[in-house]
């Protein structure tokens, strides 16, 4: 799979998760995080963190993308784009690194911060030796 995405997309991205990160639902940690998921097919799907009081319960802004995109029927993702208001670009924690390779070991994951902060790593660097069934 080829993962070079134009600065083009890349930009649409960064404005679809920073929309997104407006919408988080965080009463009790105030840290609102966004991020837009690129399927293979050039589709964009968006997610927002969404706490709740049993922390357990919450979900992280990477997992709600991935989730409305399989929802929708897309498996395979090219790149997830974070970003939140972090002195450094914002990076996925581990149940979301474990959920994003999960649908593709090639996924580039590009760390952002609202202040236009850029870093970039695929899946497997980030994860190398993820839990597998086989």
């Amino acid at each position: 799979m080829n993962n070079n995405i134009n600065n083009g997309i890349i930009k649409e991205m960064y404005k679809k998760a920073i929309k997104a990160r407006k919408n988080a639902y965080t009463p009790y940690s105030d840290f609102k995080v966004g991020s837009a998921l690129l399927t293979e097919q050039g589709k964009i799907f968006t997610g927002s963190n969404v706490e709740n009081v049993s922390y357990g319960l919450s979900n992280c802004a990477e997992r709600t993308a991935i989730f409305t995109a399989v929802t929708n029927g897309y498996r395979k993702f090219k790149a997830l784009l974070i970003t939140a208001d972090t002195v450094q670009p914002i990076v996925p924690c581990g149940s979301c690194r474990q959920v994003i390779k999960e649908f593709g070991e090639n996924t580039k994951i590009i760390m952002t911060n609202v202040n236009g902060d850029f870093k970039e790593k695929m899946v497997n660097e980030l994860l190398p030796d993820s839990f597998k069934m086989s």
